[in-house]
């Protein structure tokens, strides 16, 4: 598979492509979680292992993610967001790729661990990967799930939380507090590990001590930023919901396909 750092400019890329034909949309979602998706795609086993993209509006970069490693169809992405088409800009029960999305937040962790826990009772060694997002945290059936993931001993769910301070709202901590997050999955039976979510090796030394813990779930804290990785968006950018004008989208386009050459890509 592609090296880890440039599937995820790769991702970046593919994401402003998508985005781009309607001047908007969830490209800072893809941003903050493009090396943890990366990560993800790099370390689960194809058809065994699952992945559940909590929040609707990431799914662009399983999309994405899913092109570059010959999973969907390139031309399938040109349909991003239209009418009618599966590959929906928020998530449905229609998105490929998945195993489960949602639109509604909270939800995503609640249905991982009723995989992982259908996956012990049919005996299966498949390991269950969740992307949630920090906003998550304000929803109790969150914390329902978690604490039946810590009660069962679940090790097969490692959750991947996007800790990038934003909300549609605002910044989550103006919302409500969530810190310590790491102390709090902690507390409620979780082995926590905080991270650079943006640190490609850091990531994936995660998600091997993750997949040798055997005594209860894993959840990675990755604090990331909603415009990691492209320096051309204008200091104001609303991370949320990325305006992109014809004229920043050329140079985005520019900035990540310089970035790849570079990497050597």
């Amino acid at each position: 598979m592609d090296d880890v750092a440039a599937l995820a400019t790769k991702i970046r890329l593919r994401a402003v492509q998508m985005i781009a034909p309607q001047g908007f949309g969830y490209l800072g979602q893809a941003l903050s979680s493009a090396e943890q998706v990366a990560s993800v795609f790099g370390h689960a086993r194809p058809g065994l292992d699952r992945l559940v993209c909590s929040p609707g509006h990431y799914i662009v970069a399983p999309f994405a993610a899913a092109v570059e490693l010959g999973l969907m169809e390139e031309a399938d992405l040109g349909r991003y967001g239209q009418d009618g088409s599966p590959i929906e800009a928020i998530g449905t029960e229609r998105s490929p790729v998945v195993d489960y999305t949602c639109g509604s937040l909270g939800q995503g962790l609640s249905a991982a661990v009723g995989l992982a826990l259908g996956d012990r009772f049919n005996g299966s060694e498949a390991r269950t990967y969740a992307l949630l997002s920090d906003g998550e945290m304000q929803e109790g059936q969150l914390w329902e799930a978690a604490l039946f993931a810590a009660h069962h001993r679940l090790s097969a769910v490692t959750a991947l939380l996007d800790a990038n301070n934003s909300q549609v709202d605002g910044p989550v901590d103006t919302i409500t507090t969530l810190e310590p997050i790491t102390d709090k999955w902690e507390s409620f039976g979780w082995q926590a590990i905080e991270i650079d979510g943006h640190d490609d090796v850091a990531i994936g030394v995660a998600l091997e001590q993750a997949s040798r813990t055997s005594d209860r779930p894993t959840v990675l804290v990755c604090r990331t930023s909603t415009v990691h990785g492209l320096d051309c968006l204008p200091d104001d950018a609303d991370g949320h919901f990325i305006k992109l004008p014809p004229d920043l989208a050329a140079k985005a386009l520019a900035e990540l396909t310089d970035r790849l050459e570079h990497q050597g890509a």
